[in-house]
């Protein structure tokens, strides 16, 4: 297996947009146009956005998000209308600075059930990272091919980073073991914004307004600090190339990451259930 290459260092992960070579030049190329004159599609897919139909598009699909957590695809939405005109090309230029980002920009990997088999993954050792990953997978009833394709970047490179990042979540999940219930998408959501600081990470977490008395507690004792903790010390997972450590010990790479598990979230709801239904047995 591949090693990871060692990535800058979270100090470096600061909005110097000045020096943001990418930004600079792809604002120049673009041209101001109307809904009357939108300029042809980069990519397949591709919708060319005004400024103000991308303010708009940001600011509805993060209120009904907040309103509404489980719409995947607003989220999608929400995360390629504020990741640029910076966030996104900071995340593409941490590839490029990386030797094994910059082999995941030439390969253009996809992962899906139709590129990663599920049965062959089942059958890896337990404790590795391919069988934690479908383990994870079969636990929380979810598979690889939710993922939303991306339109509303305009830069076709960049584009793909956004994919990449977006197929790769479920992997950041079976790394943390962090479950889908709404506490732990916020916990890895912190995560990734002190990890990738795209904006959309960091608005997400807004949605611990919507939690329970007990979870905001237990979010901001234990779940933010972790988060904020390995997010900045961490690798950038973004120049993970999942594909090539599926067989590896799923320990090993998080010591190598510098990611520490946190608590485990089902564990602690199961228990704090448990100990409703005997108070609830005790009570009649």
């Amino acid at each position: 297996m591949a090693s990871i290459q060692r990535l800058r260092p979270a100090a470096r992960r600061t909005l110097q947009v000045k020096t943001c070579t990418a930004c600079r030049a792809a604002s120049s190329q673009q041209r101001a146009f109307s809904v009357f004159d939108r300029p042809p599609p980069n990519y397949e897919g591709h919708v060319p956005l005004t400024r103000i139909e991308r303010a708009s598009l940001a600011i509805g699909s993060g209120v009904m998000s907040l309103i509404n957590p489980y719409r995947h695809d607003l989220i999608a939405a929400l995360g390629e209308a504020t990741a640029t005109p910076y966030f996104i090309y900071r995340l593409r230029d941490a590839m490029l600075a990386d030797a094994t980002g910059r082999r995941i920009l030439r390969d253009r990997p996809r992962i899906s059930s139709k590129t990663l088999s599920m049965a062959a993954l089942r059958a890896l050792p337990a404790g590795s990272v391919g069988r934690a990953y479908v383990d994870w997978l079969d636990r929380e009833g979810v598979t690889p091919d939710t993922r939303s394709a991306v339109r509303y970047i305009d830069d076709e490179e960049c584009a793909y980073v956004m994919q990449r990042y977006r197929e790769c979540h479920d992997f950041f999940h079976a790394v943390t073991g962090l479950p889908v219930v709404k506490e732990g998408e916020v916990a890895l959501k912190a995560f990734e914004f002190a990890n990738t600081l795209l904006p959309m990470t960091g608005l997400s977490m807004l949605a611990v307004t919507t939690m329970k008395k007990q979870e905001r507690g237990r979010f901001w004792a234990i779940y933010l600090p972790w988060a904020v903790r390995n997010g900045l010390r961490s690798k950038e997972v973004i120049n993970v190339y999942w594909e090539e450590q599926l067989e590896r010990s799923v320990d090993d790479l998080r010591r190598e990451l510098g990611i520490e598990q946190p608590p485990d979230l089902r564990d602690i709801r199961a228990k704090e259930r448990a100990e409703r239904r005997k108070l609830a047995k005790q009570a009649a």
